[in-house]
């Protein structure tokens, strides 16, 4: 039987600390998953909708977006995965009555986790300017309300359409038609916070801003290097890839300030082995400095091109020649920057030992297919784009882009927020996919970039930004300097979510906000046309449908393609050219569109009906040809980047725990990291902590540095010893999202730069 929500939150002034673990999955984790699930959704309903969880005539799981297998296993999720089920499939719920029980003041003194385990929305709310409650409202009044906001803006700029990475491929594709029909190309999305690093360097580098290898690459691979990642908590699923290919002599190194237990041993429910000993994945760990990466991969390019220049190399293949002279440009000026790279540098920059390099080049050398796995922990620095750049100066050298077995892996965070990107969730749209839309739709879409989100945020608080729309996500909690994202949020005439559950971007509002309540991916959508399905594309560039099967938490939801298709309608009028009204009532005819705008899907209904879906096609993977500005794969050049730290300083990355999915927070443990009932704690190394003279188990506040020289605290957290690389220390977030200045971002990408923060460590004053 489901349990209740809590009534009150739950107190994480002591969170209690023990060794972290060294071993992910197994029996811990099915039960762990099968106890949130039933406190959830019961038994019974546990068992119906976890078994349909990313299977072929079931639901793509809203969680992260790593591939699922051609060959399925009953059970085809992860602990976390489970989570993100249960918490959609809640049998919990937010009525009206619990917002006439709580004013908007008294949801924002509540914690995030409490807000989260309240359970679904079930009514379209509303809070009028001045109001103390959120109250409920009927649809339309709500698309009125929107529609004069909208009217009232001096320009269609003065909108703001965000969107998370949960939207489906129908619902992104007529989001961002909507808000270009109005005259605006303000779509920042979840992707401005976490891979635009990726698709800039990779755009610029081979011509399209995505992965270029396939779940089987994996398999065929000689040496699979995860950079920045931890698979164990943000992509579980991912570890038994790596198992498999360990199985086919693959070896792994992992790169990573923290020593993460899923990338040391992964024990594999699915298996009788993984019930015993499971398997080791680790071959090399290189516990890198925060911010070290770029510095690594010039060093290990230099030697690669010096064993190349040896005698005793010449000829051995160090180089991929034919490939360099065939499909690439500006090989000469980047081998130049290349053999400049100094070792002492470099040994500073990282924090590594000159053995360690030298047993990494010496498995590079060893390796024919080399693929590169990365996340956040390579792009939200300063640098990261220039990072991103030197993977592939690695991979280009050897020839490991275009082959099987080989390749770039940014593996993506949310379910389909790649395919969000790929539907035109983008500030910055390229020109002939304006020209797509204007041609099979017949009016003018605006050409002038929009905002990302760290632009969006400046709009809204220099008040140039007055109607804040999100479908999905939690904004406030997401992005970075809290303190003035709030203020900023504050300044809007209007903020509007459209969401499942309740979170903090619903208690800090503008003038009037309203909470439009949407289906989830478990449920199942009917519309004049039957019962419809939607698609997502995942990490790896496969397309394929999503169908609910439960009933509705409320008969007052709308699914996201008909709130959006019903608030163009009401926003647009009858002047608009595009058919909202057929699009809702059957997605078959938005995916026919989607066919004749969008390059690669060609014959959508089609393709997406077979089980498996498909493939989207990929120049450098398929067919080694690069479209570029150069017509190549191109080699580049950039300074070494790398955070200096001043003096009894730390440099600080946030991070997720164990029980956390972005700013979704499941539970108070971090399992594997040994933490529990509590996530006010900062992870320290302790020879770091006694030159700075803090005790482990003090209270500290993290004070963060910036050029612009205002304090950013976030109080009260517990010190806790861990064997973090020297000089780096770690912590949760979004609790310290309020440390990360809005200006301190990435070069090119304009990412947060949240896992490169300078803090100081103050007592505080509740220790």
């Amino acid at each position: 039987m489901a349990t209740k929500p809590p009534k009150d939150d739950p107190v994480q002034d002591a969170p209690q600390v023990a060794e972290p673990k060294h071993v992910a999955a197994g029996l811990p984790a099915v039960g762990h998953s099968l106890r949130i699930a039933r406190q959830q959704m019961g038994v019974k309903r546990t068992a119906l909708t976890l078994l349909r969880v990313n299977q072929k005539d079931g639901f793509d799981c809203p969680g992260c977006a790593w591939p699922e297998p051609e060959h399925r296993h009953t059970a085809e999720f992860c602990e976390n995965g489970a989570k993100a089920v249960a918490e959609e499939a809640t049998l919990r719920r937010v009525t009206p009555e619990f917002f006439a029980a709580h004013p908007v003041a008294d949801l924002a003194g509540r914690s995030g986790y409490w807000l989260g385990q309240q359970g679904r929305l079930t009514h379209p709310m509303y809070l009028p300017e001045g109001g103390e409650r959120y109250e409920p409202v009927t649809w339309e009044r709500a698309f009125d309300i929107i529609a004069e906001e909208a009217a009232a803006l001096a320009s269609p700029d003065e909108a703001v359409f965000y969107t998370s990475g949960r939207t489906s491929n129908e619902a992104a594709f007529l989001y961002q038609l909507f808000a270009r029909e109005l005259g605006t190309n303000n779509l920042p999305d979840c992707s401005n916070m976490c891979h635009e690093s990726s698709g800039s360097a990779l755009s610029e580098t081979i011509g399209i801003g995505k992965g270029s290898v396939l779940l089987e690459d994996l398999y065929r691979a000689d040496l699979i290097i995860v950079a920045g990642q931890n698979p164990g908590t943000n992509h579980p699923r991912m570890l038994s890839a790596l198992e498999q290919a360990k199985a086919g002599g693959a070896k792994i190194i992992s790169i990573n300030p923290l020593p993460e237990a899923g990338l040391g041993r992964f024990k594999n429910p699915q298996t009788p082995k993984g019930l015993t000993s499971g398997a080791a994945l680790t071959d090399l760990f290189l516990q890198i400095r925060i911010g070290g990466d770029q510095a690594l991969f010039r060093l290990l390019n230099k030697l690669i091109l010096a064993e190349h220049d040896s005698a005793s190399g010449a000829g051995s293949g160090a180089l991929d020649e034919a490939f360099i002279g065939e499909h690439t440009h500006g090989f000469e000026e980047f081998a130049e920057t290349a053999r400049a790279a100094d070792w002492d540098e470099t040994l500073t920059a990282t924090g590594l030992t000159r053995t360690d390099i030298e047993e990494t080049l010496r498995m590079v050398l060893a390796s024919e297919r080399t693929i590169v796995c990365w996340a956040m922990g390579l792009t939200q620095h300063k640098h990261s784009v220039p990072t991103i750049r030197e993977v592939v100066n690695f991979l280009l050298l050897r020839g490991n882009i275009g082959r099987p077995g080989a390749g770039v892996c940014p593996v993506r965070g949310h379910s389909n927020v790649q395919g969000d990107r790929t539907m035109g969730i983008f500030e910055r749209p390229a020109p002939a996919f304006l020209d797509a839309l204007e041609k099979e739709f017949g009016f003018a879409p605006p050409r002038e970039h929009g905002f990302d989100v760290v632009r969006a945020i400046r709009a809204l608080r220099d008040g140039e930004a007055k109607l804040f729309f999100a479908m999905g996500g939690n904004f406030v909690s997401a992005s970075p300097d809290t303190d003035v994202t709030e203020a900023a949020m504050r300044r809007a005439r209007l903020t509007v979510h459209v969401s499942t559950k309740l979170n903090r971007s619903h208690v800090v509002t503008g003038a009037r906000a309203l909470i439009l309540p949407t289906l989830g991916r478990t449920e199942r959508d009917l519309q004049g046309g039957g019962e419809q399905f939607v698609t997502v594309e995942d990490s790896m560039g496969m397309v394929h449908a999503s169908r609910g099967r439960l009933a509705p938490a409320s008969g007052h939801l709308l699914s996201e393609p008909a709130i959006v298709c019903r608030l163009a309608r009401r926003v647009l009028g009858a002047s608009s050219k595009v058919p909202w009204e057929e699009f809702e009532q059957d997605y078959a005819t938005i995916r026919d569109r989607i066919a004749r705008v969008i390059p690669g899907f060609e014959n959508f209904n089609t393709r997406v009906a077979r089980p498996e879906g498909f493939t989207l096609p990929h120049a450098p993977r398929d067919e080694r040809r690069f479209p570029t500005a150069t017509g190549k794969a191109n080699f580049t050049a950039a300074p070494v980047e790398y955070p200096r730290l001043p003096e009894g300083r730390l440099l600080l990355q946030t991070l997720r725990s164990h029980d956390q999915y972005n700013t979704t927070i499941y539970g108070l443990d971090d399992r594997y990291r040994g933490i529990r009932n509590g996530r006010r704690v900062v992870l320290v190394n302790a020879e770091d902590a006694r030159a700075l003279k803090v005790a482990e188990g003090s209270y500290v506040d993290l004070v963060s540095e910036w050029r612009d020289g205002v304090e950013r605290r976030a109080p009260g957290f517990r010190v806790v010893f861990y064997p973090t690389t020297r000089g780096c220390a770690a912590a949760y977030y979004p609790e310290t999202n309020v440390l990360v200045p809005l200006d301190a971002t990435a070069d090119t990408s304009n990412t947060p730069a949240s896992k490169s923060v300078v803090v100081r460590l103050e007592q505080s004053a509740t220790d």
